[in-house]
C-alpha cells in the first residue's frame, strides 16, 4: 500500500481495494484454466450444432437424390 493516502479516507480506500484487486487478479492462474474450459465447452457445442444442421440437411437432399433415381 502507498504511504500516500491514508485509508480512511474515500480516496484511500478505493486506493486500497484497486491495489488488492491488482494483488489477487495476478496470483489468479486457476481463473485461466476455468476460462479456457468454458472457451472449449462453448467450442464443442457450437460444433456439435453445426454438424446436426449439416447432417439433417445432407439427409435431406440424399432423400430427395434418391427418390428422383427411384422415380425414373
Amino acid at each position: 500500500m502507498t504511504n500516500f493516502v491514508n485509508p480512511l479516507t474515500p480516496l484511500g480506500f478505493c486506493v486500497l481495494m484497486l491495489e488488492g484487486r491488482l494483488a489477487r487478479t495476478r496470483r489468479e492462474e486457476g481463473a485461466s484454466a476455468v476460462e479456457w474450459v468454458i472457451i472449449a465447452a462453448i467450442v464443442v457445442g457450437i460444433c456439435i450444432a453445426v454438424a446436426g444442421i449439416l447432417r439433417g440437411a445432407l439427409t435431406n437432399k440424399a432423400s430427395d437424390v434418391g427418390s428422383k433415381i427411384n422415380s425414373q
